[in-house]
Parts: C-alpha cells; structure tokens; sequence
C-alpha cells in the first residue's frame, strides 16, 4: 500500500507542536465548502447511531442512493469508501491482465498487485496536457481484462468526455472498464459525462461521497454496474461495510436533494472562480507550469531551481500542506498538486510559491 495519498496533518502538528486545525490542508482534493448545510447538525443530533449495529447490507443507503440517481438496487453495491472496492475488483474479476491509464491514483496498481494480477500502463504526457490518447487506450485495451480509468483524473484533473468514454467502453465488450468518477461531482455538467446510466455490461462505475460532500472520515462508496457483475461482486463484498453514521448520512443526503444539488451548484461555481483566479495569477511565473484541469485541484509543473520534495518541506514548516506527486507513475519530483481551499488560504499559498521564483 502506497502511503502518501496526502498530507498527514496529525503528524505534521505533532511535529511542529500545534493543533492539527492549524494546519492548512491544500493537499486533500475534499470540497472547501463542505459538509452541506445541515448534516453536521444531523450527526450531533443523533451520535447515538454508533450504539447499534447498522444494517449488514446498507439497503436503506443503496435504495436511497437509487432513488435520487434513478437506478435499481440491483445494480448497486454500498462500500467502506470506493477504495474498498478498487482492491477487491482484481479478485472478484479474475483479473490476469490490467491496463492502468495514468498517471493516475496508486491504489488501482496496488490492488492488482495485491491479487497477482499484471499492469500495463499508458502514461498521458505533458506535452499533450495530460489529456489522454482514446486512440493508444483502445489499442492497449484489446490485450487487457480490466482497465482502470479515473475520469477525470487525479491528479491531473483531466476529463474524458462521456461520449467518447462511452465509444471507447463499447469498442471493447470484452474487456471489463473500471470507471472512477470519484472527481466527477465537481465538473460543471458532470452528469453529462457520467456513465451510471451506460447500460453497458463490461462497465463498472466507482461514485464517492467523501469528496464532493467533504465527509471523507466516514467512507462512504458505491459500485454501479450491471445486475450480473454486482451479483458476482456481492460475494466478495463484507458485511456492516457502511456503519451507523455513514448510512444515515447517505439517506440524509439523498432525501434532502433541494439541498445537496444547490450545494453542488455552488462548489461548482466556487471552484470555477478560484481556479481561475489562481491560474490567472500564476500565468506568468517562469518557474511552474499550471495544469488546471476542471475539479477541486490543480497539477503544477516545477521549473525552477526547487523540487516537490523542497517546496512542500518549506510550506509544511509554514502550516501548510500541498501534495508531492514525485511518487505517481508517470510524474517526478517536478510535480505538486494543489486543492483548493477558502479564498483566504488560495491567496496564501500563492505568494508563498510566488517566493521560490
């Protein structure tokens, strides 16, 4: 297991004897303006929820989640985050032979490694703005079983438009695609892109909850796919995967739709002008390279005398962490990822990386 999916605030403010709300953490990708309205006020009002079992199946969660989203239970899977179901997938699908678009989120090659199953991987490069080549993907894809793809991307924030994900899925019946849309939520007219209503029997589509609604600590995931592949899934999904708090949480966010949709309005809108602001800002610094993408973060290319490893030591001594993506395949310690936080924060940060000019 890689460790480093991002700062680790604890340690770091044990480290610089501080409380560990101190810290700002611009290398998480959770939506600044979360929880929505409302659901902390849920939570504390009813923390007795932690003293009984949950249901074993998250039933009141999947059919909660089916109901805003127009689909059937028996299509989905409610898990302990989606990185629950990235590391069982290998093993539920025999899979032998996976190709990994990236560069892209590590767990996809831990999993398969965890199960012995093999990785090839195709690499979108920066002379291209990481958008990735549909063209080499389809021909990779006809030797591979499953294929991993993060749409859009972390941490690259690139997106595939649905349709041509949609072709591409198609092209392939064969070969099993694992989508994951974790990201998508914060993508203007995401749901254009989406492939949970694909119909398409070798699609998989991994949707989280913990970024777009900022509840990351109570992991909450599910899998969408066809009635026979969740069936087989089933198997190898464990019991009470939700607890209390996460179950409820998903029912109070589905049944208070008003809400969420207006909150995903906003992030959206939020999203947009901060990005904006701070790649308007950066424009004409000769020493990084901005990849802004259409989510919550933004890839940065170095270009200067500092590697990833410098400049996120000198923020951390700050109070301040960014991710080093010197470990993502495909990148270097040329690399860093920022996630967007409050105006105050934005600002912040870049007249710090404006001083290592």
């Amino acid at each position: 297991m890689i460790q480093g999916h991002g700062g680790n605030i604890y340690r770091l403010a044990e480290e610089l004897r501080c409380d560990p709300a101190e810290i700002r953490d611009m290398s998480s990708n959770v939506n600044p303006l979360g929880p929505p309205p409302g659901l902390r006020e849920y939570l504390r009002e009813n923390v007795h929820l932690i003293q009984a079992l949950p249901e074993a199946d998250a039933c009141s969660a999947v059919q909660s989640f089916c109901r805003k989203h127009g689909l059937s239970p028996r299509n989905v899977l409610a898990g302990n985050g989606s990185t629950q179901f990235i590391y069982f997938l290998p093993l539920a699908l025999r899979t032998k032979q996976a190709l990994i678009v990236g560069p892209t989120y590590a767990d996809y090659e831990d999993a398969c490694a965890m199960h012995g199953a093999l990785c090839d991987f195709i690499t979108a490069d920066r002379e291209n703005e990481f958008r990735p080549d549909l063209q080499k993907i389809s021909r990779q894809s006809a030797g591979a079983d499953t294929v991993f793809i993060c749409n859009p991307n972390n941490p690259t924030g690139s997106l595939i438009p649905g349709e041509e994900l949609l072709a591409l899925c198609r092209r392939h019946p064969d070969t099993r695609f694992i989508i994951d849309e974790s990201y998508l939520p914060f993508v203007p007219e995401g749901e254009e892109h989406s492939l949970l209503h694909s119909g398409l029997s070798n699609v998989l589509v991994l949707h989280s909850m913990s970024k777009i609604f900022r509840v990351p600590g109570l992991r909450i995931g599910f899998l969408i796919g066809p009635e026979k592949l969740i069936a087989k899934m089933r198997h190898y999904s464990l019991p009470w995967s939700l607890s209390n708090p996460a179950l409820h949480t998903v029912i109070w966010l589905m049944n208070h739709g008003e809400i969420t949709d207006a909150f995903i309005g906003r992030s959206r809108e939020y999203l947009s002008v901060e990005r904006k602001r701070f790649c308007t800002f950066m424009s004409h610094a000769s020493h990084m390279r901005l990849f802004p993408g259409c989510t919550s973060f933004i890839l940065a290319e170095l270009k200067g005398g500092h590697n990833s490893g410098q400049i996120c030591a000198a923020l951390a001594a700050e109070k301040i962490l960014i991710r080093n993506c010197a470990n993502f395949r495909g990148l270097s310690d040329r690399f860093i990822r920022i996630s967007l936080k409050t105006e105050e924060s934005n600002r912040m940060l870049l007249e710090k990386l404006s001083a290592f000019a």
